[in-house]
């Protein structure tokens, strides 16, 4: 017999309660931010969650079954593996997922010596950061790792682990360039001026931004 969802309410004829009921439970969010970049298998989840436990990790997900937020599904062979994925529903969530780490952002200051990392993790926040700026496929090194992000409006934007096959633009930063531009502390023109920044790529620009990207060499 199929596992049924656990009964989690808080009883209140509320949107956002009922946003709470489904997603507000430790952990289903991250996994949530996980699952924006893509299918993952079960092993992979678990890795990028460091602190999860495997049978929370598997509540989890069997939960987010039920409420028809992800999916199982087995990949063909010569895979033979199954992976998670995002229902329709569930990508629906990114918006608030970039709505809370753009919330969250002037909170992050300094990694403590107890904190995990992974480079697609700048993900969200950076969206942000180069919306109006950059318009495509724009892959992202940092020295965690590697990832890209899809800009070109909020219905266009996404991110997935990895380099990219079609990368229209290639950034290189660090983790602290990425939370100063995720806190709005330093804008990405200023960053590249800095020289924190290094952008390579043809036709980059999307439109006429508000300032230049790349400051001009006439004061």
């Amino acid at each position: 017999m199929p596992r049924q969802p656990r009964r989690r309410s808080y009883d209140q004829y509320c949107a956002a309660a009922r946003a709470l009921d489904l997603v507000g439970d430790r952990w289903t969010l991250l996994i949530v931010r996980e699952l924006l970049a893509g299918p993952r298998r079960y092993t992979d989840l678990h890795a990028d969650l460091p602190g999860v436990s495997t049978d929370m990790l598997a509540g989890r997900l069997k939960d987010m079954e039920g409420a028809a937020l992800v999916t199982r599904r087995r990949l063909p062979a010569p895979a033979s593996a199954y992976v998670y994925e995002l229902t329709p529903r569930g990508r629906e969530l990114l918006p608030v997922l970039r709505a809370l780490a753009e919330w969250g952002a002037p909170a992050l200051e300094e990694p403590r010596p107890t904190d995990a990392v992974r480079a697609h993790w700048f993900a969200i926040p950076l969206l942000g950061a180069l919306a109006g700026r950059i318009e495509g496929v724009v892959q992202v090194t940092l020295d965690e790792g590697v990832f890209h992000v899809r800009t070109g409006g909020d219905a266009a934007a996404s991110y997935a682990d990895g380099p990219a096959e079609d990368a229209d633009a290639h950034l290189r930063t660090d983790a602290a360039t990425c939370r100063a531009l995720a806190s709005g502390e330093l804008t990405l023109a200023e960053a590249v001026r800095d020289g924190r920044v290094e952008v390579a790529g043809d036709g980059l620009l999307a439109g006429e931004p508000r300032e230049p990207l790349v400051p001009s060499a006439v004061d």
